[in-house]
């Protein structure tokens, strides 16, 4: 939670506690910039209008930062229309003007966490894909960039110049390093390294 009003953090840090959600308070922008753990699981809860860098700063700040964005919620008593708009093309998961219904605020916030679990865990499997695709030789990569668009094992061979034995071997490693079970799966899992899935 960053936010530079003390009575406002012991507010929200006794709601959210009641749910037995840690919360770690900031009281500016700057000070959860040097304090942030981008490993920590979690959501952000902030203030618009903070000394020194406004929270819509910081929500700028974070995405030129890092790849994966830890879901942003706003609640202030200083929004309107046009902030909330820009705050979400932005990339905040909500943005709540106080006062607030306690029970909506909970609700937003395990929401919040529950996305940011989600994310995170798409992000370790892209992850793990990434290190099996680095895992495979450079003669590997060939054999896979030609069987991924549609080439048979005798065109590979003759593309690389190398028997269709070899071509079959190569495949195979292949398929076992990006743990692939059908030719269908290994044309997704390429997909999905390049983004395209």
């Amino acid at each position: 939670m960053v936010d530079d009003d003390q009575a406002v953090v012991r507010s929200l840090r006794w709601l959210i506690e009641t749910v037995r959600l840690p919360v770690r308070a900031f009281a500016s922008a700057q000070e959860f910039l040097d304090g942030y753990d981008p490993a920590r699981p979690g959501c952000l809860l902030l203030d618009v209008r903070m000394p020194g860098m406004s929270g819509l700063e910081l929500q700028q700040r974070l995405a030129t930062r890092q790849r994966y964005h830890l879901p942003l919620i706003f609640v202030t008593g200083h929004g309107d229309v046009q902030m909330a708009v820009r705050a979400v093309q932005a990339g905040a998961f909500d943005f709540i003007e106080k006062p607030f219904n306690d029970q909506d605020l909970l609700d937003r916030v395990q929401r919040a966490i529950a996305h940011d679990a989600m994310q995170r865990g798409r992000e370790q499997q892209r992850q793990q894909l990434r290190d099996r695709f680095d895992a495979l030789t450079a003669r590997e990569r060939e054999v896979l960039d030609l069987v991924v668009q549609g080439q048979s094992n005798k065109a590979v061979a003759n593309a690389l110049g190398l028997s269709a034995k070899t071509v079959e071997f190569h495949r195979a490693k292949v398929m076992e390093k990006l743990q692939a079970r059908s030719l269908a799966d290994l044309v997704k899992l390429a997909m999905l390294n390049t983004g395209e899935g």
